[in-house]
C-alpha cells in the first residue's frame, strides 16, 4: 500500500496529504524539508539530537513536531509515529541507528534531493516545464565550479541559482516563486549515497553532471573508498544531455563509461591538454571548446586565455580546470562563449580559497583554509611550489604520506598545526627528511595562528609564499574552515600591521598563480 501510494507522489501537484515523514535532523537542510512537507500537508515528526533554537520555535508554527534526545537507539516516539517515509539529512551516515533501523524496516529512505525533485514542479517555465538541473560533485572544486557554471548561466541570460551543498538548500530554490530556467546543485558525497539507494517511477535525470575528481576523502562515513566513489558515480546517473569528466583523472571517465544514462547523452572530457573532437581544453595559451559546435573535428570556440585569467587571479591550474568544467556544463545549455568570457571577467573566488591576504616585505601570505584534505591541498601546492606551508588538523582516515611524498617535499618548510600531528610528523621523516618542519603544540585556539605566523615570519624572505592549505578538517581547534582561515588572516595583520594587510584582498589583488597550461 505505502510503496502504491509513493509512486504517486512524484509532482507538487500529488496527494502528500497525511503521509507520514520522519525527518532526521534539523540543520538548514532538515528544516526545509519539513517545511515543504508541511506545507505539502504530510504529518512531520523532526528527530533530532540537538535542536537548533530558531528551527524549533519555527516548528509548531509551520504544522511539525519535534522530538530531541539521544539517537544512539530508536527513540519510541519514532517508532510509534509509524513512518511510511524518513528523510534523512546528509550528516546520518550509513551505519548510523536510526538509518538502519530504517532500511531494515523496509521504510522508504530518502534524502533532500529525492524530495527536491519529486516536487520540482511547483514553479514551471514558460514552456510549462521545470527548471533543468545540473548536477556538480567531486572531492574538491564543487563550490567554486558550481559558482562559475551559475555565473555564466546568468550571464546567457537564464534564470539560474547555485543550491545544494553549497549552502542554499534545492528545496527553498524549487519553492521560489519566481522560478528558475536552470538549478546548479552541488552534491556531496553524502547526498549521492541517498539518491543511489532510490528506485523511484521518476528517478532524477539531470540535463548535464560532472564528477570533477576523485580522491581519498569522507571514508570515515562511508567506510571504505570504493564505497565512496560508488556514492559520487550516482552523479551521472540518468543524464540526458552531458556528462562531463576529467581526462586527467580515470576514475571519473570510469564513472562517465559505467553510468547508465537517457540514449544520446555525450561524455565530455576536460583537462588542461589539448582537446580532442568532443573535448574543453588549451591550445597554445587559449581556452578553448571543442564539443559544442558543429564542426568539432577541425574547428573549435574561443572562450578565453591563460593571459586573461593570470589577471582575473584566476589561472591555478585547478582553478582553470574548474573553469574548464563549468564552461562544458554552461555550453551544455547553448551558452554562448562571449557569455563565458564576460562571466569570468566578474567571478570572484570565494574566500579561505587561495586567497591573498597580504603582501609584506616580499612575502605573499595564502589562505587556502578550503583545501580540507590531501588533493585540495596539492592543488595548492602545484600553484605555490617552494611555499611555507603550514600543515595540519583532522585527517577523517585518510592517509597523508602521498601528499608529503609527492610535494611536500618541495616545501621551503613545513609548520605543523591540530590535533593529528604525528601523523604529519611522520610522513615529513619518512618521506622529506630534509624540509625543515615545525611544531605548533599551542591548544587554544587563540593562540595556534599566532604562533603559526610568528613560525612562518622567521623562515619566509623576500619572494615567499607562506601558504595555508591544512589538507584536513578543522574541528580539532577551529569551528570551521572558514574561522580558521579568518584566524591565521587576523594573525598575519596583527603581526605586520592592518593597513599592509588590509590593502590586499582576494578580489583586488589576486594570487599569482601559474598559467594554466
Amino acid at each position: 500500500m505505502t510503496t502504491t501510494r509513493l509512486n504517486t507522489l512524484t509532482s507538487w501537484h500529488a496527494d502528500w496529504k497525511g503521509l507520514r515523514v520522519a525527518v532526521l535532523g534539523l540543520s538548514v537542510t532538515g528544516f526545509s524539508v519539513a517545511d515543504t512537507l508541511a506545507e505539502l500537508g504530510a504529518d512531520v515528526l523532526v528527530v533530532t539530537e540537538h535542536a537548533d533554537e530558531e528551527y524549533a520555535r519555527l516548528l509548531p508554527l509551520i504544522g511539525a513536531r519535534l522530538w530531541t534526545g539521544s539517537l544512539d537507539t530508536v527513540p519510541a516516539d519514532l517508532a510509534d509515529f509509524g513512518p511510511e517515509v524518513v528523510v534523512a539529512s546528509p550528516g546520518f551516515a550509513p551505519g548510523h541507528p536510526l538509518i538502519s533501523w530504517t532500511r531494515e524496516s523496509g521504510i522508504a529512505l530518502w534524502g533532500d534531493i529525492e524530495l527536491a525533485w519529486r516536487v520540482r514542479d511547483k514553479v514551471l517555465r514558460p514552456d510549462g516545464s521545470p527548471a533543468d538541473w545540473i548536477l556538480i560533485t567531486g572531492t574538491n572544486g564543487k563550490t567554486t565550479t558550481t559558482r562559475l557554471t551559475a555565473t555564466m548561466l546568468v550571464a546567457g541570460g537564464l534564470r539560474a541559482a547555485p543550491v545544494g551543498n553549497i549552502g542554499t538548500p534545492v528545496l527553498d530554490a524549487v519553492r521560489d516563486p519566481g522560478g528558475f530556467d536552470a538549478l546548479v546543485v552541488e552534491l556531496s558525497s553524502h547526498q549521492l549515497w541517498y539518491l543511489g539507494l532510490q528506485d523511484s517511477p521518476d528517478p532524477v535525470s539531470p540535463h548535464a553532471a560532472v564528477c570533477l575528481n576523485l580522491a581519498d576523502d569522507h571514508l570515515e562515513w562511508h567506510g571504505s573508498f570504493e564505497a565512496y566513489r560508488d556514492a559520487k558515480a550516482h552523479v551521472y546517473d540518468n543524464t540526458r544531455v552531458a556528462c562531463v569528466y576529467n581526462k586527467a583523472d580515470a576514475a571519473t571517465r570510469s564513472m562517465v563509461e559505467d553510468a547508465e544514462v537517457v540514449e544520446g547523452a555525450r561524455a565530455i572530457g576536460f583537462d588542461l591538454g589539448v582537446p580532442g573532437p568532443s573535448d574543453l581544453g588549451v591550445v597554445d595559451g587559449i581556452l578553448v571548446d571543442r564539443a559544442f559546435l558543429e564542426d568539432r573535428r577541425t574547428s573549435a570556440l574561443e572562450l578565453t586565455t591563460v593571459a586573461e585569467l593570470q589577471e582575473l587571479g584566476l589561472s591555478a591550474p585547478h582553478i582553470a580546470a574548474n573553469i574548464l568544467a563549468a564552461s562544458a556544463l554552461a555550453r551544455s545549455l547553448d551558452v554562448a562563449p562571449a557569455d563565458v568570457r564576460e562571466a569570468l571577467r566578474t567571478f570572484r573566488l570565494d574566500p579561505h580559497r587561495s586567497e591573498v591576504v597580504a603582501r609584506h616585505d616580499g612575502i605573499v601570505w595564502v589562505d587556502d583554509s578550503k583545501a580540507t584534505n590531501p588533493h585540495a591541498a596539492a592543488s595548492s601546492l602545484a600553484a605555490y611550489p617552494g611555499a611555507v606551508w603550514v600543515v595540519g588538523g583532522l585527517f577523517k582516515g585518510v592517509d597523508i604520506a602521498e601528499l608529503v611524498a609527492a610535494r611536500g617535499a618541495q616545501a621551503k618548510a613545513a609548520i605543523v598545526i591540530g590535533a593529528e600531528r604525528e601523523i604529519v610528523l611522520a610522513a615529513f621523516s619518512r618521506h622529506a627528511p630534509g624540509v625543515p618542519v615545525f611544531e605548533v603544540d599551542a591548544t587554544d585556539t587563540e593562540e595556534v595562528m599566532a604562533r603559526v605566523v610568528e613560525l612562518a615570519a622567521g623562515i619566509a624572505r623576500d619572494g615567499d609564499v607562506v601558504l595555508l592549505a591544512p589538507a584536513a578538517a578543522s574541528f580539532d581547534q577551529f569551528a570551521s574552515y572558514a574561522d580558521r582561515g579568518r584566524r591565521f588572516a587576523a594573525a598575519v595583520r596583527e603581526r605586520i600591521g592592518t593597513g599592509a594587510a588590509g590593502e590586499h584582498d582576494a578580489a583586488t589583488d589576486p594570487p599569482d598563480g601559474p598559467a594554466a597550461a
